[in-house]
């Protein structure tokens, strides 16, 4: 299946025009430690301009614009409007071609389950159509009357989804039946098939699960999951059995798929609350992979695995110890739009 299909969502790893991030501010969560996560962001925006254009989304464009030199300006647009936070996996419009050309579907985004306050959050996706920053060619559509975040659907670029029941089919989300949430994602998205993972789940994740902090398609027949081994650790048993459940998936022809591990990151605590370190929340972009990493060994045994899926892309690893301490990592505040 290819982007010239009627309606398709495109998998990561197809050709980007730009990644769209939205910027710390005093104002958000990150404002007790504004300056470490700032940090942060510029060096995900760094590794991104080196490959591809980055749409900034700040209430405070000139507390952005002093971070990066005359040369770097160049492939960044930055555009002023107000935010609640930065997680722009879930707030952002999830791309979708429609014969052979972009459409923005913006889903409504409602703080995980109104858990945090996302007024702001919910009308950046229409704000930046109605202001013009979009590309001449991209569209809008309208889908304000569902709720859906990025984070917790993955496409294999093929007809096949990858989703979480506990997300998905949360009572504060759409209050719907499995038999409907099917149906919808199917007409959304012009999916075949859809692959519900019931096991899985990281300590102190807010999300309700989102796949992408525990297993993503690298390419439409090759799954990268997160694998625990220690018997001890809280865990052990859900993700053994999330294990179980990828080895029973197969694709539209009934092929099974290729599965890479990678290792359970190990544990980072703040305020004696356990957060969700994962490496299976990484970024693609054109020629790369951004990595998160979090100052362990493991990095590296993650950053082998992740070249196994990826080998001919260049595997980045980019320090997000201060965006798990907000219960996020890379994937989270990073949005990919096709060409």
């Amino acid at each position: 299946m290819s982007a010239n299909s009627k309606k398709i969502l495109p998998a990561e790893w197809f050709e980007q025009r730009f990644v769209q991030l939205t910027w710390p501010h005093a104002q958000t969560d990150w404002g007790y430690m504004l300056d470490e996560v700032t940090n942060c962001f510029v060096n995900i925006a760094r590794e991104i301009i080196k490959h591809e254009d980055l749409l900034i989304v700040t209430p405070d464009p000139e507390k952005v614009q002093v971070f990066f030199a005359p040369d770097e300006i160049l492939n960044i647009k930055i555009i002023q409007m107000r935010t609640n936070d930065t997680w722009a996996r879930d707030h952002a419009g999830i791309s979708v071609f429609e014969d052979g050309e972009p459409v923005i579907y913006d889903f409504t985004f409602n703080g995980w389950g109104m858990k945090f306050p996302a007024n702001f959050d919910n009308q950046i996706t229409r704000n930046i159509f109605e202001q013009g920053y979009f590309p001449e060619n991209f569209r809008y559509n309208n889908c304000l009357d569902f709720i859906l975040e990025g984070g917790s659907i993955e496409s294999n670029g093929a007809g096949v989804l990858l989703t979480t029941s506990q997300c998905l089919l949360s009572v504060n989300r759409n209050w719907t039946s499995k038999e409907e949430m099917e149906f919808r994602l199917k007409a959304y998205f012009n999916a075949e098939k859809i692959l519900w993972l019931n096991h899985g789940y990281l300590s102190g994740d807010d999300t309700d699960c989102h796949v992408d902090m525990l297993a993503r398609f690298c390419d439409s027949q090759t799954i990268v999951y997160v694998k625990c081994d220690d018997e001890q650790d809280e865990h052990f048993v859900e993700l053994k059995e999330m294990e179980s459940e990828l080895l029973s998936f197969n694709d539209l022809n009934q092929t099974s798929f290729n599965l890479v591990s990678l290792p359970m990151a190990d544990p980072i605590y703040e305020l004696n609350e356990r957060l969700p370190a994962t490496y299976a929340n990484f970024l693609i972009i054109n020629e790369a992979v951004l990595m998160p990493t979090y100052h362990s060994d493991k990095d590296e045994i993650a950053r082998i695995q992740l070249k196994k899926a990826f080998p001919d892309r260049e595997i980045v690893g980019i320090d997000c110890r201060a965006l798990i301490k907000q219960h996020g990592s890379l994937h989270c505040v990073t949005m990919q739009f096709p060409k």
